[in-house]
């Protein structure tokens, strides 16, 4: 081979590696949805300028509003030739038209891209509804034509919906051309950009936060109508709530409240009671569905809540009053709970009769008082009543009384402190109670001996009055109960269970002391309510892949109808995870039951990251679409997520739950790590060098103790998480009474073991994961110490971490802004770690001088 040809050959090897890069470094949109031409006419010009002494011109004409989404509804597929041009059609109409055209993009990683629109025509480009720029000339021919450009920046797996309004002129002789291109930020690992219009996206922290959802509904007294709750969030985060009144039967609007009216059934007719501001208290009034005719029944009440009784004649109010503060800057407290600025509060009780309008107070005193039933024919009511007694493992005494409310005598029902609710049976002959299980004696303790009954395990217990006998009726029903529902159709008990990892209804007949679970359309169910006086109920219920939907029961055919699915649209949009149960028996023979997510385009050949995710407490992750952990969100990044329910979980039976009384990792820690490592024995796409770990409250001591255990997290999340047993006990609002319940018994002064070993702090130096710790600077639950400590001690040790402070939130994160920088940043750091692309990090976090 001679000189020449060498660089001949050179060259040539050269071009086809510089048009491989360029082709890598360059995307051309080749499809677009576009719109039918709609036309646009010039004003009636009264005046040759405007109130700026501006003429009118077609920039005028490009500025006018038009909802692209509807014009889109309508739209076609067009593709361009080879280089990337589309060439329109003319309208055939005389003047100028708009035309819409549109396409998607979408990055695979965090990452820059310059979008170059040309174009003959003048035109405005928005991403995501957002007015980026327009481009304002018009050009007979493309090689002479502008363009508008955008720098765009992309996060990972997140829609950009570009959006082109042309102002197209209507003439034979001028070709309407566009062309789209993109081009990436040369990095040393480009991202991968992806450019279509199939219009489906992946679910991302804003589906969770924003969109129209129903958040509660009631049902009358007859079954025959229902209200319904709903709270729509729109991008910025600013909301709306409003409440709808319609008919059972068709579903039916009638009429339609604001959202701080505050309607509610009459507990014995089909009518509405609600309160509106009066001269200097509030005005009850009543409506009636049937003729939505207004009447006012009561003036100038003075409360702070009420119950309406069964016969509608009184309404059982509470009132609120406070324990002066001292005076001045020095401040004493009264109690370890005063710290919460709740503690000083005192509640008593009062009847409003509607026949005197006439208030009469009903209890006195500094003891706090509750109202929990009125009696179904008015004549008697329930109350409790609470106070500190440092001398019970709960922390408090109490009381439950009856009292006749003609005489006003009562009647000592029980003083156990372990029962939280009590309400009447339909023939007011016995009392439902819920608590925990040691509650009257124990009768319904099934736990180990050795073992101490976690109290956030609820049981159910029904009281003869007469003979006060108790029975415990959820001795061994595993499910956790709250909210029981005696309905006088069926004279039945409705709880709402922990149950497992849903929440589910569970029916009791007290005549066959057996459990019914109906089959409900939903894994998570709530709101569940049954009519007074017909076989039909209403319920909420929202799965892992949607959100809330609102169902009617009925209660003979057992068969679910669909009210209202609100967020229905914006979930038609969104692509979501597959979601798969997997269980697996620890090595000592207990089951651990758990779920995972897999990446929407999920290729079982190829490897994935893993996020591990466990509870914060002792309550289940539960099969939930709008977590403030949204594990879809984590699977939409291209991460398998695997969440599990270890032991110490409620929902599972007493015994299980039992184990996280004065555990604090022990046990639970091995069976996470036993549960990522069999997982990822049993699943070879994971690629088990890259293992995450995230968890909250508890969940975040548990991601710090976790590190002290193992190194197979190549990266670990925090929040809110427990550093040192003894100062969270000391210095937590409630953290003195958490600790009643998961250290019972067990105090820095009598186990300090427990305290010690337990508690990350004294483990630091073990630590080796590369561990972030966020926190809210206002958390009154685990105050923010718990991280500094940590924090502090990983920077003595040279070990790699961050701490990321929230302005201005308590123990969980709820400002709109602040919410979705937090995930972020939860997935920014996970990107560092498990994807080695530190970009969102760096963005996020950029270095500074120490």
């Amino acid at each position: 081979m001679n000189s020449k040809q060498k660089i001949s050959t050179s060259l040539l090897l050269a071009l086809a590696l510089f048009t491989n890069v360029f082709a890598q470094n360059e995307i051309k949109v080749l499809q677009y949805k576009v719109s039918s031409p709609v036309p646009v006419q010039e004003p009636i010009k009264i005046d040759s300028t405007d109130v700026n002494k501006k003429k009118f011109d077609d920039k005028n004409l490009l500025s006018s509003f038009i909802n692209a989404e509807n014009v889109l509804a309508q739209s076609q597929t067009l593709s361009t030739d080879t280089a990337g041009v589309i060439f329109f059609e003319k309208s055939g109409e005389k003047g100028k038209s708009f035309r819409i055209s549109s396409f998607d993009l979408e990055s695979d990683r965090y990452s820059k891209a310059k979008i170059s629109v040309t174009s003959t025509e003048m035109l405005e480009i928005y991403i995501n509804d957002k007015k980026e720029t327009s481009k304002e000339t018009f050009e007979d021919s493309l090689p002479g034509a502008k363009s508008a450009d955008i720098d765009l920046t992309m996060e990972p797996y997140r829609r950009y919906s570009i959006v082109i309004k042309s102002l197209v002129r209507n003439t034979d002789t001028i070709k309407s051309l566009l062309k789209t291109s993109i081009k990436p930020e040369k990095k040393e690992n480009p991202a991968q950009i992806r450019a279509s219009i199939n219009g489906k996206r992946k679910v991302n922290i804003n589906d969770i936060i924003e969109g129209h959802r129903i958040t509660g509904s009631s049902l009358s007294y007859s079954g025959k109508y229902f209200l319904a709750y709903y709270n729509r969030v729109l991008p910025g985060g600013k909301n709306s709530a409003y409440i709808e009144l319609r008919e059972l039967k068709d579903n039916r609007l009638i009429s339609r409240f604001e959202g701080n009216t505050y309607p509610r059934w009459m507990p014995s007719a089909d009518k509405l009671i609600y309160t509106k501001d009066g001269v200097g208290n509030k005005d009850f009034f009543t409506i009636d569905p049937a003729s939505l005719e207004e009447i006012c029944i009561a003036k100038g009440v003075k409360f702070d809540s009420y119950q309406i009784s069964p016969d509608h004649s009184f309404l059982i109010i509470n009132i609120r009053e406070e324990i002066p503060a001292d005076k001045g800057d020095l401040k004493r407290y009264l109690s370890p709970s005063d710290r919460a600025g709740s503690f000083r509060g005192r509640n008593s009780l009062y009847i409003y009769r509607f026949a005197g309008q006439q208030t009469q107070q009903l209890t006195f005193g500094h003891t706090n008082t509750y109202l929990t039933a009125i009696r179904p024919d008015s004549k008697k009511i329930l109350f409790m009543t609470g106070k500190e007694d440092f001398s019970q493992r709960l922390l408090r005494a109490g009381a439950l009384f009856e009292m006749d409310l003609q005489t006003l005598a009562i009647d000592t029902i029980t003083t156990d402190p372990y029962i939280s609710t009590a309400t009447y049976s339909p023939d007011y002959q016995k009392i439902l109670f819920n608590g925990n299980a040691e509650a009257f004696g124990g009768i319904g303790l099934d736990i180990k001996p050795g073992q101490t009954v976690n109290t956030y395990d609820n049981q159910g217990f029904i009281m003869d009055i007469k003979t006060r006998e108790v029975k415990a009726i959820t001795k061994n029903f595993n499910p956790s109960i709250s909210n029981g529902q005696w309905a006088k159709i069926d004279n039945k008990v409705y709880f709402s269970a922990d149950d497992e990892d849903r929440k589910s209804i569970y029916i009791y007949d007290p005549k066959t002391d057996k459990y019914e679970r109906p089959e409900l359309e939903e894994d998570i169910i709530s709101g569940f309510q049954v009519a007074t006086t017909a076989p039909v109920a209403i319920y909420r219920g929202e799965s892992a892949a949607n959100a809330y939907r609102l169902y009617s029961y009925d209660l003979k055919t057992k068969k679910s109808q669909l009210l209202s699915d609100p967020f229905a649209e914006q979930l038609a949009e969104l692509e979501l995870s597959e979601m798969k149960d997997w269980n697996f028996n620890t090595s000592d023979g207990t089951e651990i039951k758990g779920r995972y997510y897999l990446p929407v385009d999920f290729d079982p050949d190829k490897k994935y990251p893993m996020i591990v995710y466990y509870y914060g407490g002792t309550t289940p992750t539960t099969r939930i679409f709008e977590s403030t952990y949204p594990l879809q969100t984590y699977a939409a990044l291209g991460y398998v997520v695997y969440t599990l329910q270890p032991s110490g979980s409620i929902g599972f039976g007493q015994e299980f739950s039992a184990r996280h009384v004065n555990a604090w990792g022990i046990a639970t820690a091995d069976e996470i790590i036993e549960g990522a490592k069999r997982f990822c024995d049993e699943h070879a796409f994971v690629d088990r060098s890259k293992i995450g770990c995230i968890g909250a409250s508890y969940g975040g001591f548990m991601t710090q103790y976790l590190q002290t255990q193992t190194d197979i997290f190549a990266a670990a999340i925090s929040h809110a998480g427990i550093s040192a047993l003894s100062s969270y006990w000391g210095e937590g609002y409630w953290g003195y009474a958490y600790s009643a319940v998961a250290s019972a018994g067990s105090f820095p002064w009598n186990n300090p073991k427990l305290y010690v070993e337990q508690s990350p702090l004294f483990q630091a130096d073990k630590i080796k994961t590369p561990l972030l710790l966020l926190h809210g600077n206002v958390d009154t639950n685990v105050p923010i110490g718990e991280s500094i400590q940590m924090y502090n001690a990983l920077k003595l040790l040279n070990k790699t971490v961050e701490f990321i402070r929230v302005e201005g939130e308590n123990h969980a994160i709820y400002g709109y802004q602040k919410r979705i920088e937090w995930n972020k940043t939860i997935h920014a750091w996970f990107a560092k770690w498990l994807k080695e692309q530190s970009e969102w990090w760096d963005a996020l976090y950029p270095e500074r001088a120490q």
